[in-house]
């Protein structure tokens, strides 16, 4: 589920691509390094799309009204439409989608069991926190990628228009019990520890993904820089627990 606002999003640089960032796809999967971890992030983003469609079908369950029940099912319209995008441009690139998605099917669900809500507040919380670090994560990663693939990413990820939806349920339920807001806090809190801790577990597990990162493939991250980006990555937390009237 994808909640972020414009505010939310962590600053990169807007520097004028170069490298591979400057190339299209064509150009740029020449290189058999660089395709494979292409062919591994859109894995990895397909199957979050999938399990989010199936978790906001759970979550619908503990919607308090129809309203928010319906709010919810065209939140997960959205989230299989995302899914249906990348499914499609892995088999345009002559990738198998089901090969692709399956490394990362064993660390998401293991996040997602961990981080399992247990009420309405919390899901809301997972989706518009939790979700949107993994978010962060991959729109950090897309400043590195082809021009092709890069808007493919970023258009997935994009907002789906709904963070005030979260942000309004959050504090009119902090305004009615303000001890909501201290579990919700701890809960906020977990979920950052978990999503980062898995967003690297998927990273280190993955050869192509990780040279990427701290700079083997194209253009990727130094060492110096993925602190950096796990930096903004935090700072980007932060102001969306402010948005919910909750301390980091």
């Amino acid at each position: 589920m994808r909640f972020m606002t414009s505010s939310d999003k962590p600053e990169t640089a807007s520097a004028e691509p170069t490298g591979v960032a400057a190339q299209d796809w064509a150009r740029a999967a020449a290189d058999p390094q660089y395709r494979a971890a292409v062919v591994d992030l859109l894995g990895a983003l397909a199957y979050g799309e999938l399990a989010a469609f199936e978790r906001l079908a759970e979550d619908a369950k503990l919607a308090p009204s129809l309203a928010d029940k319906a709010e919810l099912a065209k939140m997960a319209s959205s989230e299989f439409q995302h899914f249906e995008r990348l499914r499609n441009r892995l088999t345009e690139i002559g990738e198998d989608a089901t090969q692709a998605m399956e490394p990362f099917v064993a660390a998401l669900d293991g996040f997602h069991r961990q981080t399992a809500p247990s009420d309405w507040l919390e899901g809301l919380v997972k989706a518009y926190v939790g979700d949107s670090i993994a978010s962060d994560f991959y729109r950090e990663v897309a400043a590195r990628l082809d021009a092709d693939t890069r808007e493919l990413v970023l258009a997935v990820l994009d907002d789906t228009g709904h963070a005030g939806f979260a942000v309004d349920r959050v504090r009119a339920a902090i305004d009615a019990d303000p001890r909501v807001g201290g579990r919700l806090a701890l809960w906020a809190r977990r979920l950052m520890g978990e999503a980062l801790s898995q967003s690297q577990r998927v990273v280190a597990d993955r050869d192509a993904l990780s040279t990427m990162l701290v700079g083997g493939v194209a253009d990727g991250f130094d060492l110096a820089e993925v602190g950096r980006m796990f930096s903004r990555i935090t700072e980007a937390h932060t102001k969306r627990m402010a948005a919910l009237g909750l301390a980091a």
